[in-house]
């Protein structure tokens, strides 16, 4: 199996250890790689905040930099969710743009998405010794329907123990350009999730989108909270996240 690396602008700038962690799972899963120097952004923060045809730009320097990709992978299901399902609303009126990026966002997955459903792989050899909680990023569970994929790649992590929290499934508060507009909404929903993270006991809370990383992480080291926190490609490929 041969697959493309697409990593996001968000984790190539703030987070660039997920990428490696989820390069070096994928090729302890025995999958060919490569990655398409000429990709930038998906073109989400743009379309997002209203400028459709910047969106645009960035969306055809996406589809071009992965025509050839027999298979394209990412760690964020915020920016899958982008290519497979508001590419096409972007090129709603352009029927040869439309039936490409229709193509290649039928060939475009998330890593657990990936490793579960294509792969056929749920034990991928990670070892953890503790109590883990997972973190249910919107984009992933809503716009793409991938809820169980994340928990049995957990499952089989040897020495792990695996905690649902309390409304797993409630946003964190992230969501892109909405925690910069309403920064207090976004406190307070950070707040709620820390406070079922922490009532879970869990040593580390798994999560699987980057952006949700970044708003749960930097809460926790605001106020000093002790908890773990994991993309799950880190956890997956050894990784501590610190």
């Amino acid at each position: 199996m041969r697959a493309s690396l697409f990593i996001p602008c968000m984790v190539d700038t703030l987070v660039p250890e997920v990428g490696e962690a989820t390069a070096r799972v994928l090729m302890r899963a025995g999958v060919a790689l490569d990655y398409p120097t000429e990709q930038t952004c998906c073109g989400q923060p743009a379309f997002n905040a209203g400028y459709w045809e910047d969106a645009r730009r960035v969306a055809r320097r996406f589809l071009k930099a992965f025509a050839d990709s027999e298979a394209i992978v990412s760690p964020s299901g915020s920016c899958v969710s982008m290519v497979k399902n508001h590419y096409e609303e972007l090129f709603a009126e352009s029927p040869s743009e439309l039936r490409q990026a229709r193509e290649i966002g039928g060939r475009t997955f998330e890593l657990t998405e990936f490793l579960v459903r294509r792969l056929g792989i749920t034990d991928v050899g990670a070892r953890f010794t503790g109590k883990l909680t997972y973190h249910e990023s919107c984009h992933l569970s809503r716009e793409l329907g991938i809820k169980d994929e994340p928990r049995a790649l957990l499952r089989a992590v040897k020495g792990a123990e695996l905690i649902e929290m309390q409304e797993a499934d409630r946003c964190c508060g992230f969501g892109g350009t909405f925690s910069v507009k309403f920064p207090e909404i976004s406190a307070a929903m950070a707040r709620r999730k820390a406070e079922n993270i922490k009532a879970s006991g869990a040593d580390a809370v798994i999560i699987c989108d980057p952006g949700c990383l970044i708003q749960i992480r930097g809460y926790f080291h605001r106020h000093g909270i002790k908890v773990r926190v994991l993309h799950l490609a880190e956890l997956l490929a050894g990784g501590d996240g610190r």
